[in-house]
């Protein structure tokens, strides 16, 4: 049985001709709460996926003490067209905390290895270039799995980054 966490609705929008890829944050709703007040200061992070590795990532603002927050804020990838079917979009909604670490409300994932209504939402973006497509998105639990940390990848006390790119 799974928790309810939350909806995130976003707009997936692809211009091949500029190979640019928008996501517009536009707002989520019924967000777990995550704070003693019984709210939340959530804000969203979409990492660039590639082959399991993330290639870039991007936050929204942060919006105090909601569980309904709305952003309206864009957040622009390049893709070129011969990559695009190549990636995929982990996206967080994550609970600011000024004291300790930021905490993960629920996640959703849209692209080439998203299943049900992530990979649909993906396709109908492929399928209408040009045009903002909108849905609304579940929240699902972390998955160990999945990198969505924002921690610093170290071995050995040697610190090193992912590669940028993998197309």
């Amino acid at each position: 049985e799974s928790i309810d966490l939350g909806e995130i609705m976003f707009s997936l929008c692809y211009l091949p001709t500029a190979g640019r890829m928008t996501l517009t944050v536009i707002k989520c709703r019924n967000l777990k709460a995550m704070d003693i007040t019984g709210a939340s200061d959530p804000y969203v992070k979409v990492s660039l996926m590639c082959e399991g590795r993330r290639l870039k990532k991007r936050k929204t603002t942060t919006k105090k003490n909601t569980l309904n927050p709305v952003y309206n804020e864009a957040i622009i990838f390049d893709i070129p067209p011969e990559n695009v079917d190549q990636v995929s979009l982990s996206i967080a909604v994550m609970d600011y905390d000024r004291v300790g670490h930021n905490e993960v409300i629920g996640v959703c994932r849209t692209g080439i290895d998203a299943e049900g209504l992530g990979r649909d939402h993906w396709n109908e973006m492929l399928a209408y270039p040009r045009k903002p497509i909108t849905h609304w998105h579940p929240l699902v639990e972390v998955r160990s799995s999945t990198v969505f940390s924002s921690s610093v990848y170290c071995m050995l006390g040697v610190v090193f980054s992912l590669p940028f790119m993998c197309f």
